[in-house]
C-alpha cells in the first residue's frame, strides 16, 4: 500500500468517527415562516438571516439539517422544536 493510499485510508476512518449528528427539520402545513424562524433562532441560535434560509428550504425541499453537533448538543434543542410544534429528528 502506497503512502498516499494509507493516508487516504486513514482519513476516511477518521470522517467515519467524526461524523457528527443533525437535527432535521421538516416541512408542515400548520407552521407559520415567523413561528419557524422565530423557533430557530431562540432553539438553534441561528441568526435572522439562517433562520430564514433554512425556513425557506424546509418549505421548497421538503426538510432541512438546522444543526450539527454531538448527541447530547443536539437533544435539548430537538426537543425545543418539538414542544414549539415543529416536525424535527435527530439523524
Amino acid at each position: 500500500m502506497s503512502t498516499q493510499e494509507k493516508q487516504l485510508e486513514d482519513l476516511l476512518l477518521a470522517e467515519k468517527v467524526n461524523k457528527q449528528n443533525e437535527i432535521v427539520l421538516y416541512n408542515d402545513d400548520v407552521n407559520t415562516f415567523d413561528h419557524v424562524i422565530d423557533t430557530l433562532m431562540y432553539a438553534c441560535e441561528h441568526t435572522p438571516e439562517q433562520a430564514e434560509q433554512c425556513s425557506i428550504i424546509v418549505h421548497y425541499k421538503g426538510k432541512c439539517t438546522v444543526k450539527t453537533g454531538s448527541l447530547s448538543e443536539l437533544k435539548p434543542r430537538c426537543s425545543m422544536l418539538l414542544d414549539a410544534g415543529l416536525s424535527a429528528e435527530i439523524v
